[in-house]
């Protein structure tokens, strides 16, 4: 079975941590969200693979490779300029043109029944099925009215309030007959929410709809990011240890994931689910709690405080401070007596002074330095990134 995985789009909406990676590339425990997404894939039978790519689309090549590591084979497709999602799915035809075909967003994170899915598209009649998923608050996605034999009649994309006929929110993941490629022009920006489901609807062209079960996120920003962390954690199967591991009687309870050459110093405790990046030292009377995961070749000095965050690799933390419910991205360092209040999301290559605090959902952009003993209630960009963080 085919699949066809869009990754164009520029993660502004997760800015800071996008300017070093793609919105694909994001860690989760570790590993680039997207080799997530194509791990489920395999095991659910999707072997060839396509991707679609744009913005800083050759780290994503670079990471994964022609895919045979993870038992599937992957064709690369770039974008010369934004074709939107139906577009950039165009641009890939030539891979996809001989049977149906399952569509995802690079930042998806799921563990839904795909191949169920397809077999459910492939079983009845319709140029597209929709996945679908009854979600509290669907204004952030295109939602459905379907009826009881699963044929779609209306869809509208991110709805204002008075407008929410339906709580059925398209989870982006299609199945796809070849045939849709009649419908989407060449060379020009063109949506599947906004322009093709529209126009199918109006020539009174099936789209089907198939309610699916189980977890679902698209990680476009920081709270659906530590949302997808959270899940991936609650899944860790029990405790393992990678290669050397040292420790002076620490008090651990899994589930935890360890990678090689990790030291935790004296009177530390850590409480699972917890992953932990290799060559990563760890120091005396640290409290790292529950839902964080730190990356490779970190330090975390005596007496700090790591409380459902998120450290990417090279992270470092001086004595004293609270990291709690942050996101802090590569080679920042946080200085001695600091606090990272929660929400806080930290850029790669920050500098924070000792005795400083950073409010509830501040965001810091890279490579900028915050002088000791500051307090940030607001905003710090850095005017050598492009300052726009809504979006894609």
């Amino acid at each position: 079975m085919k699949a066809c995985i869009m990754c164009g789009g520029a993660g502004t909406r997760l800015r800071p941590l996008t300017f070093k990676h793609p919105k694909p590339s994001i860690p989760i425990l570790n590993k680039p969200s997207v080799r997530h997404l194509i791990e489920h894939l395999s095991r659910e039978g999707f072997n060839e693979i396509v991707m679609t790519l744009g913005y800083m689309g050759e780290r994503i090549e670079e990471q994964l490779g022609d895919g045979h590591m993870f038992g599937v084979h992957i064709n690369y497709v770039y974008e010369k300029e934004k074709l939107g999602t139906a577009g950039g799915v165009k641009n890939a035809e030539e891979y996809l043109k001989n049977e149906p075909f399952i569509v995802l967003g690079g930042d998806h994170v799921l563990n839904l029944d795909l191949r169920e899915m397809y077999r459910f598209h492939e079983a009845n009649e319709a140029l597209i099925t929709i996945g679908l998923l009854s979600i509290d608050d669907p204004r952030e996605f295109g939602i459905a009215d379907m009826d009881i034999n699963n044929r779609i009649h209306r869809f509208l994309e991110k709805p204002k309030s008075g407008q929410i006929f339906s709580n059925l929110a398209s989870t982006g993941i299609y199945i796809c007959d070849p045939e849709i490629f009649n419908w989407i022009p060449e060379n020009k920006k063109y949506d599947f929410a906004k322009d093709l489901f529209p126009a199918l609807l109006a020539a009174d062209k099936r789209i089907n709809g198939m309610l699916v079960r189980g977890k679902w996120t698209d990680v476009g920003s920081s709270a659906a990011y530590r949302q997808a962390q959270r899940w991936m954690l609650d899944a860790l199967p029990g405790t393992t240890i990678e290669g050397n591991f040292t420790t002076r009687n620490a008090r651990i309870r899994g589930p935890l994931s360890i990678g090689n050459n990790v030291s935790i110093g004296s009177n530390s405790s850590l409480v699972g689910p917890i992953v932990i990046g290799e060559n990563t030292v760890i120091g005396d009377n640290v409290l790292i709690g529950p839902y964080s995961v730190i990356g490779a070749n970190c330090t975390i000095e005596n007496n700090s405080k790591i409380l459902s965050s998120y450290l990417f690799d090279g992270v470092s933390i001086g004595k004293n401070s609270n990291i709690s419910g942050a996101v802090v991205a590569d080679e920042t360092s946080v200085g001695e007596e600091c606090n990272l209040e929660n929400g806080t999301v930290i850029g790669h290559e920050v500098v924070i002074g000792n005795n400083s605090t950073v409010h509830s959902g501040v965001k810091i952009w890279p490579e900028v330095v915050i002088e000791k003993n500051s307090s940030i209630k607001e905003i710090v960009v850095n005017p050598a990134y492009d300052t726009t963080n809504e979006g894609s």
